[in-house]
């Protein structure tokens, strides 16, 4: 699913944008969840680093939308910045915070569905993917690439990555929607397994490092279909 923020102080303008990603979702057969701002200042001050997208107006009433952009890239270097303006002069500018894009006022479909999709494959590229760990703490972002699996612990979240474990409350089934597009399978009701990290299948356990996971009967088939046609694929 592609996280994208609009940041629009104009209803009329946020409602259009939020239709034409609900067009692109029908059109393309992708899943987007789509949040609004009103102003720079209210995505930029409590920022969480949990968008692969941010359609920005440039010109908003508290916190203009460059000003916002250079907040929001002094905390994440990843998320993919596309700005909505009716001003040229102030769209170049926008490469200065490593804006993808920018798409003029008024917007056509046309044009705003090209540029979303070389965002959408930008943001596939830059992230590798990101996913966002809720911690007691505050959050932390952590590559896809860099982790092996997830444990599931009652309530609680364990990611074993490269850097250490996270520990985080929440669901497996929440978990296993987001990372699944990013190679993630299965392998039992507690383990939920990057496929890129399996070093081989022994009977019923994958081999993850030194670390045995247990695949269960009842996924052992569909669990091994999804390794195969990783490997395949890669």
């Amino acid at each position: 699913m592609l996280r994208i923020a609009v940041v629009e102080d104009e209803d009329g303008s946020a409602e259009q944008l939020q239709e034409f990603l609900s067009q692109y979702e029908r059109e393309m057969g992708v899943q987007i969840k789509c949040e609004r701002f009103r102003d720079g200042d209210e995505i930029a001050e409590n920022y969480k680093g949990n968008f692969d997208i941010i359609l920005m107006d440039i010109q908003m009433r508290f916190m203009d939308g460059m000003t916002a952009a250079e907040k929001i890239r002094g905390m994440d270097r990843k998320v993919v910045i596309m700005f909505i303006t009716n001003r040229i002069d102030y769209a170049i500018r926008g490469y200065a915070v490593d804006a993808v894009d920018y798409v003029l006022k008024p917007v056509s479909y046309f044009a705003f569905k090209e540029k979303l999709a070389r965002a959408i494959e930008r943001a596939g590229k830059s992230e590798g993917r990101m996913v966002l760990i809720p911690l007691t703490s505050g959050y932390v972002r952590v590559r896809t690439d860099d982790i092996f699996y997830v444990e599931s612990e009652g309530h609680v979240l364990i990611y074993h990555t490269k850097n250490g474990d996270y520990r985080a409350r929440g669901k497996m089934g929440d978990i296993e929607d987001e990372l699944g597009r990013s190679g993630f399978f299965r392998s039992n009701k507690g383990y939920l397994v990057n496929l890129m990290h399996i070093e081989g299948v022994d009977g019923n356990f994958c081999l993850v490092g030194n670390t045995k996971l247990l695949i269960s009967r009842a996924r052992k088939n569909d669990f091994m279909a999804a390794l195969a046609e990783y490997i395949g694929t890669t």
